[in-house]
């Protein structure tokens, strides 16, 4: 049985082209496509939907995000692959928290494109070149998880709240407002974090507080 993917993108040429790339590769079939999140909703059988979203980000009337935390709270079940030309972190970020399972850029080699699909297929998180150097400093290994939980014990409470307000679309300078410091504090919580937990990135904070359960993804 092929796994069935739906696509969701405002541009019409793009999918075209992505319709045969995916069809052509045999264990896959797209079974329709949606220039935006109000079109995919419309258009998707929540008794029967697709195994994976190919979703862009930037969409008029719905965008990605909005396209995946109403994927996450309505069809959890659907694997959701990123395309899209947005590479910042805040992008990554939002989308991290609506639980993707892969993240590539639009002009990523053809080869990438397939790589993400089959990883996806095996349930397994697939980022390309760019993201992963984003994410690289973020180890899942036993020792690391081991040496960053008993960082967490060491993490003050404002620290914490800090954390919590890095995981949502803020910059620093409203994270700054929101706990009534200056941008100078939240640097210096920043950097402390950085040195505790062995992180050198925005991302990497992220993927810490999501995965200690310091934020809930699933809120």
């Amino acid at each position: 049985m092929k796994t069935t993917v739906a696509l969701v993108d405002d541009h019409e040429l793009l999918r075209s082209g992505l319709v045969g790339i995916i069809n052509s590769l045999g264990d896959f079939e797209v079974i329709f496509e949606a220039g935006n999140g109000i079109e995919f909703i419309k258009k998707v059988d929540k008794n029967n939907p697709p195994d994976i979203v190919i979703l862009d980000i930037t969409m008029p009337e719905m965008d990605g995000y909005e396209t995946a935390a109403w994927i996450r709270k309505t069809l959890p079940g659907i694997k959701i692959l990123v395309l899209s030309m947005l590479s910042n972190d805040m992008a990554i970020i939002r989308m991290l928290r609506n639980g993707v399972k892969g993240y590539i850029i639009k002009d990523s080699k053809p080869h990438v494109f397939k790589e993400a699909m089959e990883s996806i297929q095996r349930n397994e998180f697939y980022v390309n070149e760019l993201v992963r150097d984003k994410l690289i400093n973020y180890v899942s290994n036993e020792e690391e998880d081991g040496k960053q939980m008993q960082s967490l014990l060491n993490i003050t409470e404002q620290e914490a709240h800090f954390l919590e307000l890095l995981c949502a679309d803020k910059s620093y300078r409203e994270i700054a407002d929101e706990m009534c410091v200056s941008v100078r504090t939240i640097d210096n919580y920043r950097d402390n974090l950085f040195k505790k937990l062995d992180i050198k990135t925005r991302v990497g904070l992220v993927l810490f507080a999501i995965k200690q359960g310091i934020v809930n993804i699933h809120e």
